[in-house]
């Protein structure tokens, strides 16, 4: 997470969203910077609203709003499930190491994730307890320009990314029931990042 305090913006880090690249970028323009522990870096919406709006908040200010950006569901999860192949992370229990990508979505679906498929939803990071939207301007992955054109917009500045935190190749085929299954449980990521097709989104 960074805050913009001037600019009245706080980048939320949605993991596996291009968050470092962005990090990296942006860090010595930003007022704050959290970094470490990574629960701190990825602050979801509502923990945002809950522990550091009121830290940010100035006299007659304009409230600061919130940016982030979302990324389809499951090339998100092939994220993770990459990510957590690296060979730093043999033999842990985060490994994906060994596993199909079937295995590491059917572990995600299951009633009780084991430690390497525990990774959260997009969907839960960006909205309130009701489901309802929570971050002021919501961007697509998929549609990354917009995204870097609204923040040179706001905080002034041009902005090039530099690749950081690649995941290593891997298969990312998924059988037709765990997608059906995946789609059935991540109902709201799949209608959010649909809805992005159009453009970003905004709430006020």
């Amino acid at each position: 997470m960074m805050i913009f305090f001037k600019e009245r913006l706080a980048y939320l880090a949605v993991p596996k969203t291009g968050t470092s690249a962005v990090e990296r970028a942006l860090h010595r323009r930003a007022s704050a910077v959290l970094r470490d522990p990574p629960g701190l870096k990825h602050t979801n919406a509502a923990g945002y609203e809950r522990k550091f709006r009121a830290m940010f908040e100035r006299g007659n200010l304009k409230p600061i709003q919130t940016v982030a950006v979302m990324r389809e569901p499951v090339d998100w999860l092939g994220s993770w499930f990459r990510y957590r192949q690296r060979p730093a992370l043999s033999g842990h229990q985060n490994s994906t190491e060994g596993l199909t990508f079937d295995s590491f979505i059917a572990a995600y679906l299951s009633d009780k994730q084991p430690p390497f498929a525990e990774v959260g939803s997009q969907g839960r990071f960006v909205t309130d307890e009701k489901s309802d939207l929570l971050v002021n301007h919501l961007f697509q992955y998929e549609q990354f320009d917009p995204f870097i054109e609204f923040l040179q917009r706001r905080l002034g500045a041009d902005i090039k990314l530099k690749t950081v935190n690649k995941s290593p190749k891997s298969d990312l085929s998924l059988s037709k029931t765990l997608q059906k299954e995946l789609e059935d449980r991540l109902v709201l990521d799949f209608q959010i990042h649909a809805a992005l097709d159009d453009g970003p989104l905004s709430i006020s």
